[in-house]
């Protein structure tokens, strides 16, 4: 393409250590390759400003900004304004600054904005600059199942998120020149309720790093212990990660445990909410923490489990543990979006009962086991290498 690219994300694309760093790292690196590009984005705190150094060896240019405005501040000034809170809370007139810098001072031919919070950053473009702007997950589709869950003043601030910001949504996509979602099942979905047709709307699917996810490669091992292994990755103080883990833990392994009393629940993951560090207390549960490398744990695993309730678009936790050759049950949520065969490449369960059953059986019959990590890993090599899967982004940014 001819001109600079303008790259638009809520949290510094480094270092790839969590899901919307994995998407937004391997993004940024794609577009490096097709032109010189500019990045405006966040940093959470000062480890994430740390990084921005490193982003220098790739970004021609770029605005990095802590984000330091407090959730009630915001949640006010969402309120007020009748913006989506999740907007507020990533509303700065310094990046708005640098974003109207930017495109007059420099040659730039697309702007492309990484998640719903960064695309009121985009001002109107002018003629013949393209605009994508990828959502990865149907944001207000996760806020609006939160607050048809739940109760009292939180389910109001959810059920009210979930309509304002699917507006937000609706609006920013029929303006964009293109909208990208992280499945074609998650496309698919925001084609349905917006209206839109798929010359608007398409999937840029997620990747794994399987270099990296070898189960081949040079990593420390973890003692697997006694009794069989049963991992969860993630983020843990994501509502869905937590949510996920205390059901797993209180409903699905005592079920586990008496058929295999030694089995034990390893929760890896940083920042592990209170009600998440509590389950350790139960028998055979363990919370990590923050772990250098979760591949560790991944490889001493004798199941990786994924048993989210609210999840949107693709699981990197599960692309993860695929790629590593472990057998998977997930959820139904967790699984939506990954184009795997379910039987063959994973097992699942779309309740505790049921996941206590694919976990033992899968316990009972190592070789059965085995088959499917390694069927596992031979699908995420022929689909899900990023750069099969981000090969159509060069098109996408074409007028």
């Amino acid at each position: 393409m001819k001109g600079d690219i303008l790259f638009l994300c809520h949290r510094i694309p480094f270092p790839p250590d969590r899901g919307d760093k994995i998407r937004s790292y391997n993004l940024l690196n794609a577009l490096a390759r097709i032109a010189p590009v500019h990045v405006g984005c966040f940093a959470d705190d000062d480890r994430d400003m740390g990084f921005a150094s490193d982003m220098m060896a790739i970004s021609a240019s770029q605005c990095v900004l802590r984000r330091d405005r407090p959730k009630v501040v915001a949640g006010l000034m969402g309120l007020a304004k009748r913006q989506p809170l999740l907007v507020a809370l990533f509303d700065r007139p310094a990046l708005h600054r640098w974003v109207a810098r930017t495109i007059a001072e420099r040659p730039i031919a697309a702007v492309v904005a990484y998640s719903a919070q960064m695309a009121h950053f985009v001002p109107t473009l002018p003629v013949g600059v393209r605009f994508l702007m990828d959502f990865v997950d149907f944001d207000s589709a996760k806020y609006a199942a939160y607050g048809a869950q739940g109760r009292g003043p939180m389910a109001w601030i959810n059920r009210r998120e979930g309509r304002v910001l699917f507006d937000f949504e609706r609006a920013v996509a029929a303006r964009a020149d293109l909208s990208t979602f992280v499945s074609e099942a998650e496309a698919a979905l925001f084609r349905r309720a917006s209206g839109l047709g798929p010359d608007k709307v398409r999937a840029l699917d997620n990747g794994v790093a399987l270099d990296f996810f070898d189960p081949a490669a040079d990593f420390t091992a973890v003692d697997g212990g006694d009794g069989p292994l049963i991992v969860f990755t993630g983020q843990m103080d994501y509502r869905p990660n937590v949510e996920a883990a205390q059901s797993f833990a209180r409903d699905t392994m005592p079920a586990i445990r008496a058929m295999h009393p030694q089995a034990r629940f390893a929760i890896v993951g940083r920042n592990p909410d209170p009600a998440v560090a509590m389950l350790g207390q139960l028998p055979g549960v363990v919370v990590t923490g923050s772990v250098a490398d979760t591949r560790g744990w991944l490889a001493a695993a004798d199941v990786v489990v994924a048993p989210l309730r609210i999840a949107r678009g693709v699981q990197n936790k599960v692309l993860e543990a695929m790629a590593m050759a472990r057998p998977v049950v997930a959820s139904r949520q967790a699984a939506e979006g990954i184009d795997a065969q379910a039987g063959e490449h994973l097992l699942v369960a779309d309740d505790p009962a049921a996941e206590a059953a694919a976990v033992c059986a899968l316990i009972d019959d190592p070789v059965r086991a085995r088959a499917m990590g390694l069927a596992a890993r031979a699908r995420m090599d022929a689909r899900y290498r990023w750069s099969a899967t981000l090969s159509g982004l060069p098109a996408m940014l074409e007028p």
